[in-house]
This record gives C-alpha cells, sequence and structure tokens, in this order.
C-alpha cells in the first residue's frame, strides 16, 4: 500500500534539522517555514523549538527561532524608541490610566516605560503622584509635571546606551520605598522564563525595582512576546498586570492561560487572575 504523505521524521533527527536550517539562516526562520521544510506540523515544530531552546541549541523568539547568540546585542534607546512607537505610545497610555493621585510609582529603564512617562505627564488630573526611576531620559520627561509630581532618581553607574543608573547605588534608595504601582520593560516575555531582558546589570536593577513595589505591571509590545533572553527579571507568576498593543491572539494564549491579568491598549477587556492589590484605580483599566 503507498500512500503520498512524507515520512514522519524522528523527533532527534527532525530536531538536528532544525539546528541545522536555523544556524544557516541570515535572521529568523519562521515556524511555518521549517514545518513545510519538515513536512510536519507547526505544533511539533513550537515543542521542538522549545526543547532547542531549552538545550541552548537555538533561540526560540515569536514566530520562530533564530540561531544562538543572534539578536541579542543591545541597541541604543534612541534607535528603539522608533520601533513600534503606536504600539508603545498605546501602552503608555492603558498603563497611565492605572495610576491615581496621591500614589507612589516606580518607572524602569526603557522606551515602553518611557511612553509611560509621557502618558502621565499628559494627565492634567493626576496631582501629588511621587515618581522613582532609574533613566534619566524618563526623569527629564517627568520635568514638565513638576510640581505635580515629585521625580527622584534612584542613583547608580550611568549606562550610556540606555542612559540607566544601575548598581551599586540604587541598591541604597529602592529599599527604602514602598511605591503601589513598579512599571517594568524588558526584552522578552514567555511562559517559560517569565518577563527577560537583553542586560545583567539592568535585569539586577530590575528586579531591585520590582521589589520595591506593591503590584507589578509589565509593559511590553507585542514583539517582545515568546522571546526569551539571557536575564531573568521576574516569573509570571510575580506579575500582576501585562499591558501591550500590537499583539496577536495566538501569542497572548499562553500568557493569558497562566493566569496573567493581560490589558490589551486597542480596548480588548483585561483578563486572568485579579491583581494582589485590590485597590484598583478609579479610572478604568481598559481604555
Amino acid at each position: 500500500m503507498t500512500t503520498d504523505e512524507p515520512p514522519v521524521l524522528p523527533a532527534l533527527l527532525r530536531q538536528d534539522r532544525i539546528v541545522t536550517i536555523v544556524e544557516g539562516a541570515s535572521g529568523m526562520v519562521r515556524t511555518a517555514a521549517l514545518a513545510a521544510a519538515l513536512g510536519t506540523s507547526e505544533v511539533t515544530v513550537r515543542q521542538d523549538l522549545a526543547a532547542l531552546d531549552q538545550e541552548a541549541r537555538i533561540r526560540r523568539v515569536h514566530g520562530g527561532a533564530v540561531r544562538l547568540g543572534a539578536g541579542s546585542r543591545e541597541r541604543p534607546f534612541e534607535e528603539t524608541a522608533v520601533e513600534n512607537s503606536t504600539a508603545k505610545a498605546a501602552i503608555g497610555r492603558a498603563a497611565a490610566e492605572l495610576v491615581r493621585s496621591g500614589q507612589c510609582i516606580v518607572l524602569d529603564v526603557g522606551t515602553t516605560p518611557a511612553a509611560v512617562a509621557e502618558a502621565l505627564v499628559a494627565r492634567e488630573d493626576l496631582v501629588d503622584v511621587t515618581v522613582v526611576t532609574n533613566s534619566l531620559t524618563t526623569a527629564l520627561a517627568l520635568e514638565r509635571a513638576v510640581p505635580r509630581f515629585t521625580v527622584v532618581v534612584t542613583g547608580g553607574t550611568l549606562r550610556p546606551l540606555q542612559h540607566s543608573l544601575v548598581a551599586p547605588f540604587n541598591g541604597t534608595v529602592l529599599p527604602m520605598l514602598s511605591a503601589d504601582t513598579v512599571f517594568l520593560g524588558g526584552t522578552g516575555l514567555d511562559v517559560e522564563h517569565g518577563l527577560t531582558n537583553v542586560n545583567l546589570p539592568e535585569t539586577e536593577a530590575k528586579r531591585m525595582l520590582a521589589a520595591a513595589g506593591r503590584r507589578t505591571v509589565v509593559v511590553v509590545d507585542g514583539s517582545k512576546f515568546g522571546r526569551a533572553d539571557i536575564g531573568v527579571v521576574s516569573t509570571l507568576e510575580d506579575v500582576d498586570v501585562v499591558v501591550t498593543a500590537g499583539v496577536t491572539a495566538e501569542a497572548l494564549g499562553p500568557v493569558r492561560a497562566a493566569g496573567v491579568t493581560v490589558v490589551v491598549a486597542d480596548g480588548a477587556r483585561p483578563t486572568g487572575r485579579t491583581p494582589r492589590v485590590t485597590d484598583a484605580p478609579e479610572r478604568n483599566e481598559t481604555p
């Protein structure tokens, strides 16, 4: 009896071929392309990619895979600020809706947290807000809201690429704080690794920022989903809310299934577990 279907490759051989294809590519290889090349389903390829990523043979990213070490170069703030700018602005507005007058919040370094800062300044109804940040860019953006806002800079060692302040001196300020909400950015977000970042000095600073707040809100655009970078900032269990935009339902599914509250800045309602901090702002969480 004959069949036109191609033979099913054993898992190990299939994974070896995936590594060969990915290492020979100049950039990302999409899941659909791998499935077509191997004559198997995209579901099977995703399982293979997860296994290969865990074995550190390739790096899994949203929509496919890249060779190990590819795409991990840290890029300047000014370069990444122009990417996905519409999504970041929407995230900033939605995240700013989570803040009330009289609160103390912490803003992480990065282009998406910077968009949150811009949206906070635009909210003229906010008064008596204390904002703590380790970003010189964010601090300068918030200056326009003084004296409505009190802006506190953590101090530390300057990292020019991101205009960020890292160890040692931010470790003096942050343990003294008990903020209402911490807004964290990152370069990757997936179910297995949680929120990750491309460089270790800022990863350490992000962990300290997270520890200073009673509620953790992650602000990342859709390009960060399904990606894991070297530094683990926080597991999804320690994240209360993810605010995002420009993301597919497929990418959102695993995060929502993990029980995380997700606010999509295009107007979809949040889903997932109730955040640990129940004193939600009077303004709607979903714009």
